[in-house]
């Protein structure tokens, strides 16, 4: 997550901000050495130079990797900002692998999950939102299409559970969910105090605290299904994290200095300034 957080929009990562960021979150020299070599190895990453005065540069699967879940972090502003309302529609997948496409069943099944689903059966998920190309997408690249069942209904009943909003409390998590964004709003809160104080924050301490932030929305975004608003408890933690966490971008982007910065901030910042309307420079 740090090195693919200091990716800049030219695709290069500079070691000397690496290992400063990385010793500032408390990590060593060796643990930086170790994961530059895995990812090198793995082909995620070309290097040139030794030392603090290498660079980095990302391959383009890598570049094109760094955000793939951006689509879903603009859904949920816009359904912070109201302009998602929910339909009423439930989105299903169905699909029967053999066992001896294991691999591609169980890959098709983490991806149902991470798109926001809940097991109805075996076999058989739900979703609240359209989901139908992310799913159909997976489900080529798996070679398990031809096995995929996608349809839709305004009627989902779980044995005398009809109501929507008592099905979410069925079906998934909740209070985990809210928990992480709990999490993350504590995290926010402190940084987004020092980003709007009076105190000068060198550009190592504003990677930093990106970082820091990127890791926990990370950690509390890629589980969340994502339930329409409607459909849940108010007021809800992920609203206010994301309004915090939004409130931080923008604060960064005021302390900017003209360094290089990470792609990955630029998108976020983008986001948020699509969705509640701040500006950044």
């Amino acid at each position: 997550m740090l090195v693919h957080a200091l990716i800049r929009e030219d695709g290069t990562v500079g070691a000397e901000e690496l290992y400063t960021v990385a010793n500032t979150l408390g990590m060593s020299d060796q643990q930086v050495r170790l994961c530059v070599k895995r990812l090198v190895t793995e082909g995620r990453f070309t290097h040139e130079g030794r030392g603090r005065k290498a660079e980095l540069h990302a391959t383009t699967d890598t570049v094109r990797a760094l955000a793939p879940n951006a689509d879903f972090l603009r859904h949920a502003f816009q359904q912070d900002a109201g302009l998602a309302p929910w339909d009423g529609v439930w989105h299903l997948a169905a699909f029967a692998v053999p066992e001896s496409a294991r691999t591609a069943r169980d890959a098709l099944r983490e991806t149902l999950v991470h798109l926001g689903g809940a097991l109805l059966q075996g076999g058989l998920y739900v979703c609240a939102n359209p989901w139908e190309p992310y799913v159909e997408e997976a489900a080529h690249r798996l070679g398990a299409h031809g096995a995929l069942t996608l349809l839709t209904t305004m009627d989902l009943r779980r044995g005398d559970t009809r109501e929507p909003a008592d099905l979410v409390r069925r079906l998934w998590p909740l209070q985990e969910i809210a928990d992480r964004y709990d999490r993350l709003s504590r995290i926010a809160q402190p940084r987004l105090a020092r980003l709007t104080g009076p105190v000068e924050l060198s550009p190592a301490a504003l990677l930093t605290i990106a970082v820091e932030l990127a890791a926990e929305l990370t950690r509390a975004m890629e589980p969340d299904p994502l339930l329409p608003p409607q459909l849940l408890p108010q007021p809800w933690p992920g609203t206010q994290a994301r309004r915090l966490i939004a409130r931080c971008w923008a604060a960064l982007h005021e302390r900017d200095q003209g360094e290089p910065r990470p792609a990955l901030f630029r998108l976020y910042a983008d986001i948020t300034r699509e969705t509640t309307g701040q500006a950044t420079r």
